[in-house]
């Protein structure tokens, strides 16, 4: 398997960074990203401030997901009310709404919870 190789380009203080995720496993590309929007691939890490970095996830169709982490993958909401657990598979996921709402959901996981995470969020851009 080849090195693919991630562009950084400067952009006055903003960084942008794509990563190709043709081939590559769901949990390494999420991983990488959450890395870089945590600002960790930094020089100039704060822990309490947002990383100056805009990070493009590219060919999400081509990802690498194994058939077994398709049927057994699951995803749980709750509403708040009795009975109101809802759990739905990758597959059911991927079928209502897309790849790029798994990757979306593997990055956002491995953020941590505070008040920063939906504006770390707000950087991270997923196509296909």
């Amino acid at each position: 398997m080849a090195i693919k190789k991630r562009s950084l380009v400067q952009k006055g203080e903003e960084r942008l960074v794509s990563i190709d995720a043709s081939g590559r496993p769901l949990g390494r590309v999420a991983s990488e990203a959450a890395m870089y929007l945590l600002g960790k691939k930094s020089v100039a890490f704060v822990k309490n401030e947002i990383a100056p970095v805009r990070v493009t996830i590219t060919n999400v169709s081509k990802i690498s997901i194994s058939e077994k982490k398709m049927k057994e993958k699951s995803y749980l909401s709750y509403t708040g009310y009795p009975g109101g657990l809802n759990s739905l598979t990758m597959t059911q996921l991927i079928s209502k709404k897309g790849l790029k709402e798994v990757v979306e959901k593997a990055v956002d996981g491995m953020l941590p919870r505070n008040k920063l995470r939906k504006e770390r969020m707000k950087r991270l851009t997923i196509t296909n």
